[in-house]
């Protein structure tokens, strides 16, 4: 998962933080672009003072600059406040800054592009240092460690950019665009102008910097929250009392759950018996029935079936007895209190968001460019398709049993699943005892995947490998004098085949991030579209893990089973993310809504999208799985971008398929930054962003995979 979403999409989910310009060029918005700030009226001076200021700089600077000095004039108004200055003020400020010719229009460019790469590069730098503690696998966290990973000195930046009027040049040289207008008019435009566009971008709202400080407490505190949910496995009961875990496994909800069922497919013997009891783990996660004393806590015994928990009759920890009470007392909803934290903090952005009043606007109109509208019918074309039960009853029949819930994470479609997971973690362990040695191994991985050597080692020497205290995570640098982190867990004994498979993951936003700041023509075009497009060049990678291990490329009946994972997938996850879509409607709809109501209320919603679109397949309806992402607690309406990554990662695959390489495509496809979705897409592969083509080739592949048995 790209987890600098932390410390740049939070941020993003209050205010779209951007970069931009605009030369003639550009198509004029239309005056409601701009937004105004909460609750100000523009100076009752401000028309006249404008009407003046046309006058007589059209006449200095001539009449081709009237559209576009009539549309900073008006930007500037929007967001002028009492406390900027009066009239004469005001006047003294358009005179000097505004760029009345292409020089200066180009100077004012270069200078506030390079100038926000290095505040946006140091400040990032900080907060990777301040989460440090907190992010990586370092010892204890001490209470002013969550102090740090809690601030966020960069929260108050677009305050001062108001308050000493840099975001004024901005907005009086270069136009803010509505998303109608980038997706109408974006393939007409140039680099240049895409760049210009996403810098103005970075002050369409005035967003002040105790908002900001909410929103990164609330992200800190609910990442810092599911960071330490582990689950010791070892000491989990089935029903009947006994042990099915091997001794020291500790699993981290959810990631290393949903891991470990994917895995048990492979264990022919006692695997279903240990997926059902990770279900049971999961139901009372969602549903907060889980006793508060078995979370990451090794010293007691957890049956939760009948949620009885006692003093652990086995050691497999150095942990010292807890002075905690043993009792299955349930944890009090810190689950939903969490989320509901998150909720209030962005919250607070909304009245200073006017063309979209809640993070759900901003998530998809602003962050993604994807309307949620379509987005949903993306995810229903999915859900709905007419291949889902014929792919379960194939599943079905591999298993040689009826499905069960827990099968939605069905992992046997997967070329090279034939391995088990003690094979695969001492294949891992063996290249990989520390977080070193994957870093020195970086560069053999990426030549494997078809980049060419130079290519491959300038990559590597952009990237640092970190242990992770959690699942793990990618952050990218923001400038180019810094580098990007590889975050992934790494045991004792050495990495494991599931801190591979994260570690290969995370390696793709690495790469992606490097070519996208560091190879790119303007770096206000730093990244992708969106984060989906991120987790798609990032899912690429992780469908070839096993090949990096040095295990057989798929052959044609292998790809065609790849094909079907990927389809299964993205049916799990496109339920995961209409929950996630759904709960945030919800919180909206009851926003004085107590954690408790909360946790129904999701539960619910779980319950509810199961029985609309999995009950009929797995035969059983009211089952809360789809609940149990921790990206829903701690990723602010984040779990909508796997989904579409999915879509995206399966057209971006397809067309390095045509072009017979991952390196030089995945390269290319990078280098395009921040252009809107569709454009980007159909840039990359010839067609924009949809399922269709998922769809097609699970057809062919369901085709081939059902005549092979």
């Amino acid at each position: 998962m790209n987890t600098a979403r932390r410390l740049t999409l939070l941020v993003a989910a209050l205010v779209s933080i951007t970069v931009p310009l605009c030369s003639e060029e550009i198509m004029m918005p239309n005056s409601s672009t701009a937004a105004p700030s909460r609750g100000t009226a523009a100076p009752s001076w401000m028309t006249a003072a404008s009407s003046k200021l046309e006058n007589e700089l059209t006449a200095k600077y001539g009449d081709p600059q009237r559209a576009r000095l009539q549309l900073g004039l008006r930007q500037v108004a929007q967001f002028w406040r009492t406390e900027d200055g009066d009239a004469a003020t005001f006047e003294e400020f358009v005179r000097a800054n505004f760029a009345g010719d292409q020089a200066t229009l180009d100077i004012t460019f270069t200078r506030f592009q390079s100038l926000l790469e290095q505040l946006d590069g140091h400040m990032h730098e900080i907060n990777r240092n301040f989460n440090q503690q907190s992010d990586l696998d370092l010892g204890p966290v001490l209470p002013f460690d969550e102090v740090f990973a809690g601030y966020d000195p960069s929260a108050h930046v677009l305050d001062d950019f108001f308050n000493n009027k840099l975001a004024f040049v901005v907005l009086l040289n270069f136009p803010l665009t509505t998303l109608d207008e980038r997706l109408k008019n974006g393939p007409t435009w140039s680099r240049r102008q895409w760049a210009e566009v996403r810098l103005a971008q970075r002050f369409d709202k005035r967003i002040p910097a105790s908002v900001n400080l909410a929103l990164s407490k609330a992200g800190a505190e609910s990442g810092q929250y599911i960071a330490q949910y582990n689950i010791w496995m070892h000491h989990v009961l089935d029903a009947q009392g006994q042990r099915l875990f091997p001794p020291k496994m500790r699993l981290l909800s959810h990631w290393n759950l949903r891991d470990e069922i994917k895995a048990d497919y492979a264990d022919k013997q006692g695997g279903t018996a240990k997926q059902r009891v990770i279900q049971q783990v999961m139901d009372r996660i969602v549903t907060q029935t889980i006793p508060f004393v078995v979370i990451d806590n090794p010293t007691v015994d957890w049956n939760p079936f009948s949620n009885e928990v006692k003093a652990a009759a086995v050691s497999d920890s150095d942990k010292p007895l807890s002075a905690t009470k043993i009792t299955n007392s349930p944890e009090p909803d810190t689950r939903y209190a969490t989320l509901l934290k998150d909720f209030l903090a962005a919250k607070q952005a909304d009245p200073y968001s006017p063309t979209a009043p809640t993070l759900i606007a901003r998530r998809f109109d602003e962050d993604r460019e994807l309307p949620e509208a379509r987005v949903k019918a993306m995810l229903e074309q999915v859900l709905s398709s007419h291949l889902v039960p014929q792919i379960a009853q194939l599943i079905q029949s591999r298993l040689g049993r009826p499905l069960e819930p827990f099968d939605v994470w069905y992992n046997g479609f997967r070329p090279g699943s034939q391995y088990t997971e003690a094979q695969l973690d001492e294949m891992v362990a063996k290249k990989y005892p520390t977080a070193g040695a994957y870093q020195r191994d970086i560069p053999n991985l990426l030549v494997k995947l078809r980049f060419s050597p130079d290519r491959a080692q300038h990559v590597a020497d952009n990237i640092i490998v970190d242990p992770a205290r959690g699942s793990g995570h990618a952050m990218g640098a923001s400038m180019r004098a810094e580098k990007a982190h590889l975050r992934t867990r790494v045991e004792k004994t050495g990495m494991n085949y599931k801190g591979f498979n994260i570690a290969v993951h995370e390696m793709g936003h690495n790469v992606e991030q490097t070519f996208s700041l560091n190879d790119i023509d303007y770096t206000l075009l730093q990244g992708v579209p969106n984060t989906a497009f991120t987790e798609a060049l990032a899912f690429v990678f992780q469908g070839h893990d096993l090949e990096l291990l040095g295990l057989p490329a798929p052959d044609a009946k292998s790809q065609a089973e790849k094909t079907l994972n990927d389809f299964w997938g993205t049916y799990e996850i496109g339920g995961v993310a209409l929950v996630d879509m759904e709960v945030w409607h919800w919180m909206y709809d009851h926003p004085q809504a107590t954690p408790q109501q909360l946790d129904q209320a999701t539960v619910q919603i779980a319950k509810d999208i199961w029985n609309r679109y999995y009950a009929s397949v797995f035969n059983k309806k009211d089952v809360v799985l789809l609940g149990i992402y921790s990206h829903m607690i701690d990723s602010f309406l984040y779990l909508p971008d796997y989904p579409i990554g999915h879509m995206i990662a399966f057209q971006i695959e397809e067309q390095m398929k045509k072009s017979g390489s991952i390196g030089p495509e995945f390269e290319r496809m990078a280098k395009m930054g921040r252009i809107s979705p569709d454009l980007w897409m159909e840039r990359a592969t010839g067609r924009p962003v949809g399922p269709e083509a998922l769809l097609e080739a699970t057809e062919r592949a369901l085709a081939e995979a059902s005549g092979s048995r």
